[in-house]
C-alpha cells in the first residue's frame, strides 16, 4: 500500500510547514486534493493517516479529501467531457486524439492550526 509513504510524507510536509511558521501548536485540520485519476485510495489515505498520526502534531487531526474529476478534450470533435477513468477513445464521437486534462492530483491543500 503505497498510501503510507504518502501519508508520511504528508505529515512530514505538514511538520516542515509549523516549523517554517514558527507554529508549535497541533493541526487540527489537514485538506487535500487527491484527484480521481492519480492511483491513490482515499480510504487507504484516511486509514494510514489514523495509523500514523498518533504520536506527531496531526493526532486527532480532521482530514478532508477532495476528489476532482479529469476531463478528456477531443481534438476529433472538440467535446470536453468529465471522465472516472483513463480513457484512449472520446466517449461521445469515438476519436483517439485526445488530451486527458487534471484528475491526477496530490496536493496538500492546507493545514489548520491550533492557536
Amino acid at each position: 500500500m503505497h498510501e503510507l509513504s504518502i501519508v508520511e510524507a504528508l505529515i512530514e510536509q505538514a511538520q516542515k510547514e509549523m516549523d517554517r511558521a514558527g507554529h508549535r501548536g497541533r493541526v487540527l485540520r489537514m485538506e487535500l486534493v487527491i484527484g480521481r485519476l492519480a492511483g491513490v485510495s482515499c480510504d487507504s489515505v484516511r486509514f494510514a493517516f489514523d495509523l500514523l498520526a498518533p504520536g506527531t502534531p496531526l493526532e486527532g487531526a480532521q482530514v478532508h479529501i477532495a476528489e476532482p474529476k479529469a476531463t478528456c478534450r477531443c481534438h476529433t470533435c472538440d467535446a470536453k467531457l468529465e471522465i472516472d477513468e483513463i480513457t484512449i477513445r472520446c466517449p461521445h464521437c469515438g476519436g483517439i486524439e485526445l488530451t486527458i486534462e487534471g484528475g491526477r492530483e496530490l496536493l496538500l491543500q492546507s493545514i489548520e492550526i491550533e492557536d
